[in-house]
């Protein structure tokens, strides 16, 4: 049986629901980018950055993840596009990659990719990043989910 791809806006409440039954930050981000990963298929890969102040400087290191393995497990705020999220502490989109001089190559394939600052308290602590094969992929639906997604994790987090 054929079942439609998923629209953004359909796997909001699925974020909701997986934020409920969450026992850890850790689990809720797991199933996240799950929802995300399987649901739609522009979303080649699906991860998380979580900010690490325990060194010299501030890290984004990867956490749960679905898609290719990364080379970038620990990225300065100072490097990419994440970094420039995370710096920022506002959503980045980029159609295309490869006129940004920003982005950190990690896949020949990747075409486009969103970042999203989590925030805790006014404070990013990291981040959802997502690229994809597809030029341009992330449309105002796509932002709206992943900002929410983003939010979600951020208040599961203050309140636990």
């Amino acid at each position: 049986m054929f079942t439609a791809p998923s629209k953004p806006k359909d796997l909001i409440p699925v974020i909701d629901q997986a934020a409920k039954r969450a026992a850890s930050s850790t689990d809720l981000m797991s199933e996240i980018v799950s929802t995300l990963h399987k649901n739609l298929l522009k979303y080649n890969w699906v991860g998380f950055y979580m900010i690490d102040r325990t060194g010299p400087e501030p890290m984004l290191v990867l956490g749960p993840f679905k898609g290719s393995m990364t080379p970038h497990t620990r990225i300065p705020l100072n490097q990419g596009i994440c970094g420039a999220a995370a710096s920022s502490g506002k959503t980045v989109v980029v159609d295309d990659v490869n006129k940004d001089p920003r982005y950190l190559a990690c896949s020949v394939e990747t075409k486009s990719e969103i970042v999203v600052p989590v925030f805790v308290r006014r404070q990013v602590v990291g981040e959802l990043d997502i690229d994809s094969h597809f030029p341009a992929a992330f449309g105002a639906e796509d932002r709206v989910l992943c900002e929410h997604a983003a939010k979600v994790l951020g208040a599961w987090m203050e309140s636990h």
